[in-house]
């Protein structure tokens, strides 16, 4: 806890984490549009907490860990759905599972 205090004698809340990094790995690794408005939303969070408005901030931090965690299940859930698709065509061609997996993996 800080001992910083407002002119109204209201204490200073500590700056919410603003998520930045987290939405530069979701747009460079993830899924473009939500990786881009999550660093839109954390580049916010420094912005408005200097300015002293400490809620909008907070919600700015919230904002942007929603973008970062939906542009990540979302990309995970796509992953997933390719990944069972093409055992079930593997499957449905008569490809045993192990060459399955040689095939997915390269070997």
């Amino acid at each position: 806890m800080n001992d910083y205090s407002t002119a109204s004698g209201q204490p200073i809340p500590a700056p919410p984490k603003n998520y930045l990094a987290e939405s530069i790995l979701v747009t460079l690794f993830c899924c473009m549009p939500f990786g881009i408005v999550g660093i839109i939303k954390a580049a916010r969070v420094g912005s408005l907490y200097s300015q002293g408005r400490y809620q909008e901030a907070q919600e700015a931090s919230r904002s942007a860990w929603k973008w970062c965690k939906w542009g990540f299940l979302i990309t995970l859930s796509i992953y997933l759905l390719v990944f069972a698709l093409m055992f079930v065509a593997f499957i449905a061609e008569g490809v045993p599972f192990d060459e399955f997996i040689e095939e997915i993996v390269g070997a």
